[in-house]
């Protein structure tokens, strides 16, 4: 068992309520998760509930709350009080089965989650938790009047700053470790605000359907309106709660020390996706170079579009990379003056880094070749231009009898450009 394991829920829990900005009802239960899957929504009234990862890259939408999609139809909205709870209490895989299109807001904090994760028990897994840890600073500025300072730390800690003109608000600071019992105890039971001069415009967007005094407090011209605050700064502490949930969408434990002066949505998710960029940079020393590669694959040159691996877990994970210059022949004609990288060699390259992960699977792996068979879910978001450094992560889902199925993203600067589902055969040469 690894000194810091993996945890997920030891049994089912559920909870009831209503969607603060859609009003609609909804039930939601937690399930176990296994070792590496991450936390999942699962939208469980949709045909073949279909599943949204908690993840930066299905963020979708973060007004006055983080909405995550599947590209198409399917969203989950207001994930970020469940995240916080569920990554404050060192969840890493969980099932989050959801039956409407938002997760209820019960009283407007983050306490009834942290309640259900104690009912439901925390259990350790056969698996090492994943960290995302800062080699030097990071800083946004200019989303929606805030600002952000990320730092090294040897944990996580947040300190928030707000400034609001009126009487109950002001400005506040506070900072806390987020550890479990400090999140449980100082930030948990923040509920979230609002004011009763945005009542009517919110409504007329189609948000704050389900607010009210039971689960909002809610602030007049001169006074607070809901009963009696949690706290006295109860305002700043819902936000650095916020921030917690949104630096989830990371997919790991983040150590880190954030400053955060006026932080919204936005910038939060702004903030995780510097960082995660930052972190990819710094890891981009290679642990495979092109020469082993070469010992792998036989692909040569044009054809070869793999220059390093950054990152590898044996049969889980694995990470690539191809720099893209000026002087790739497919560029004298895909386009003359407007130089585009071809969507299908985007495709090619994510399958030779999963070529790769295959071919530590197996004994004697300079006898075997890697036949892909089936690519689905691809869709490119972007073009890749010269300059480009493409970054792909490659996810193993599947692998029995020589055939695997993998999940492959490819970024460029911290954006994602293009996403697979693949499945291949390894055979004898």
């Amino acid at each position: 068992m690894s000194s810091d394991p993996q945890h997920t829920v030891r049994s089912s829990m559920t909870l009831e309520g209503v969607g603060v900005h859609s009003g609609e009802s909804a039930t939601l239960t937690f399930h176990p998760g296994e070792p590496d899957s991450g936390i999942v929504f699962r939208r469980a009234d949709l045909d073949d509930a279909p599943e949204v990862p908690a993840d930066l890259d299905r963020v979708v939408a973060t007004d006055l709350g983080t909405t995550l999609g599947d590209g198409g139809e399917v969203k989950v909205h207001t994930v970020e009080h469940l995240l916080a709870a569920l990554s404050s209490q060192r969840i890493d895989n969980v099932v989050v089965e959801l039956t409407g299109p938002e997760i209820p807001i019960r009283d407007g904090s983050f306490r009834d989650y942290v309640s259900a994760i104690d009912d439901a028990g925390v259990e350790e897994q056969e698996a090492e938790a994943a960290y995302l840890e800062l080699r030097e600073p990071v800083s946004i500025s200019g989303v929606q009047r805030g600002s952000y300072v990320a730092a090294p730390d040897a944990g996580f800690r947040i300190s928030g700053t707000i400034d609001f003109d009126h009487p109950a608000i002001g400005r506040q600071y506070a900072s806390f470790a987020v550890e479990p019992d400090t999140f449980r105890d100082e930030l948990a039971p923040a509920r979230t605000f609002g004011f009763v001069t945005q009542w009517d415009d919110l409504r007329e967007r189609g948000l704050a359907l389900g607010a009210n005094l039971e689960n909002t407090v809610v602030l007049d011209e001169g006074e607070v309106l809901t009963s009696d605050l949690r706290f006295r700064d109860e305002f700043v502490r819902h936000k650095i709660g916020d921030v917690v949930g949104d630096m989830a969408l990371l997919g790991r434990r983040l150590r880190a020390h954030i400053v955060a002066e006026r932080p919204s949505h936005a910038g939060n998710v702004e903030l995780a996706r510097t960082i995660r960029e930052q972190a990819r940079r710094s890891s981009r020393e290679p642990i495979v170079d092109v020469a082993q590669i070469m010992q792998y694959l036989p692909h040569r040159y044009p054809m070869l579009l793999v220059d390093r691996i950054i990152d590898f877990k044996e049969g889980k994970r694995i990470v690539g990379i191809k720099n893209v210059t000026i002087n790739e022949p497919f560029f004298q004609g895909h386009y003359p003056g407007h130089p585009i990288m071809p969507g299908v060699l985007i495709i090619e390259a994510m399958a030779q880094v999963g070529g790769l992960l295959l071919m530590d699977a197996v004994d004697d792996p300079e006898s075997k070749v890697v036949y892909f068979m089936s690519a689905d879910n691809v869709k490119w978001r972007r073009p890749v231009t010269p300059g480009d450094t493409l970054v792909f992560e490659m996810e193993m889902l599947q692998f029995r009898r020589h055939v695997c199925k993998m999940r492959g993203m490819g970024y460029v600067d911290g954006n994602l450009v293009a996403e697979a589902d693949l499945m291949a055969r390894i055979v004898d040469k």
